[in-house]
């Protein structure tokens, strides 16, 4: 299959180049020429397949043209090896619970995916290997710091608002050393978003170093996530609860419900969307207004949600072929405030014993809000409530148990190293590291 990019000045690529590439040259993000639809006899028996084999079926038809069978079912297999459960909230609201993962975040079903497929694509050149550049507000470090650990040949560099991160997230990719390189950056994660893009853009770095992305707008990222909403449709059909499915993600940079949108245009019966947002609401004002008008991010308690430029928003653009209407036909919106938010855990904890994470509140009480009495919702609970323990315990007045996953992580070293929001600090200490490999 061949890929376009969004922004419609580069040529089209071969599903290698769009994924060591990350980012196309015109600065668009990368999208399939088409998106294949799956037979009715898939979903009928859907119910009755594991994750992995749900994950196999649909990695195969967006991948298949490109990659042999063989080779990925053992990426599927290898990276899947994790449960995501669809667990019961109220009579009405489940939860998908994306944190059962190595470093319980949704964020790490697309990242292992990525990380096996990379390493299936490259082959080390005059240039030495491949350098990963990933932005990230929280969970999205952690998640390709960990799947890429110690992969031959690809080395990756995080980097992340300085003081704007949870101490947990933070100690999960700062702990990690070996090929794995954190940059603390005096900025927001817009500012180390677009740090990640000028640096795919400078001709000299380039030239000089093969540079890929780890984020969303990488297609290897992406594509992947949209296989837990397979299988999430697939336990609600199991529960009998599928009819008439209302899927809520908590939405930062939008590549979540960009491949859960992707997963719909492959025939997933999924009824409608909503997008909940924090205080970062760009996108809940383009459903109000329909003008797309970015503007700096603001720190929330919700932090992996603090993006006030989502790069996903062309792909969702591309999707309906920028059409205003269709779009809004099938997702609403909602924001919140931080004391909403509060409020939201405290009130979900207290009726039915269910600790959500800030991101997953705001998913949660959106449905809340807008689930009509036909319908069934399912919120994606985007990461373990215990790596905002500090935010949690004051909210709910005691300490969320930890997991023991997150305690070895505090117990390592944190090493990193503190830039400017300046692209000639970056591009100078890049340079340098590759002079000093």
């Amino acid at each position: 299959m061949k890929y376009y990019s969004t922004n419609h000045e580069a040529p089209e690529v071969s599903l290698r180049e769009a994924v060591i590439k990350g980012l196309a040259p015109d600065k668009g993000l990368y999208m399939p020429f088409s998106i294949p639809t799956l037979p009715e006899q898939f979903f009928e028996q859907i119910d009755k397949k594991s994750f992995q084999e749900i994950a196999f079926t649909v990695a195969t038809a967006l991948f298949g043209e490109d990659i042999e069978s063989g080779v990925l079912r053992t990426i599927v297999d290898d990276a899947l090896n994790f449960d995501v459960p669809a667990v019961k909230v109220t009579d009405k609201i489940y939860a998908l619970e994306l944190f059962h993962g190595p470093t319980l975040a949704f964020k790490d079903v697309g990242a292992r995916f990525m990380a096996r497929l990379l390493r299936h694509f490259i082959h080390t050149d005059e240039r030495g290997k491949v350098n990963v550049l990933v932005a990230t507000s929280g969970d999205t470090g952690s998640a390709v710091a960990n799947g890429f650990l110690g992969v031959k040949g690809i080395q990756v560099y995080v980097l992340y608002p300085n003081e704007k991160v949870s101490q947990l997230q933070e100690m999960q990719f700062t702990t990690l050393g070996d090929n794995i390189t954190a940059i603390a950056v005096n900025g927001t994660f817009d500012d180390c978003q677009s740090l990640v893009k000028k640096a795919f853009m400078d001709a000299e770095l380039n030239k000089r170093m093969k540079l890929t992305s780890a984020n969303s707008i990488n297609l290897a990222r992406l594509l992947p996530q949209s296989f837990y909403y397979f299988y999430a449709y697939a336990q609600m059909k199991r529960l009998g609860v599928a009819n008439r499915l209302v899927v809520c993600v908590p939405s930062g940079n939008f590549g979540n419900i960009a491949a859960g949108l992707i997963a719909w245009k492959m025939g997933l019966p999924i009824h409608r969307f909503i997008a909940a947002n924090n205080r970062n609401d760009v996108f809940f004002k383009y459903l109000q207004t329909g003008h797309y008008e970015p503007r700096p991010s603001v720190a929330t308690i919700a932090n992996a949600m603090d993006v006030g430029d989502p790069s996903n928003f062309a792909r969702i653009l591309a999707l309906f072929d920028n059409d205003y209407n269709a779009i809004k036909s099938l997702i609403s919106g909602a924001s919140y405030t931080d004391e909403e938010i509060k409020k939201t855990i405290q009130t979900a904890f207290r009726e039915h014993d269910y600790l959500l994470d800030p991101h997953g509140a705001c998913a949660y009480q959106a449905l809340a809000e807008q689930l009509k009495t036909d319908e069934t919702g399912l919120f994606l609970e985007t990461a373990h409530p215990a790596k905002f323990r500090d935010t949690i315990s004051g909210i709910i007045g005691k300490e969320p148990e930890i997991p023991v996953r997150l305690q070895a992580f505090m117990n390592g070293k944190k090493e990193c190293l503190y830039l400017d929001n300046n692209f000639e600090q970056l591009k100078s200490f890049l340079l340098n590291e590759l002079v000093r490999a």
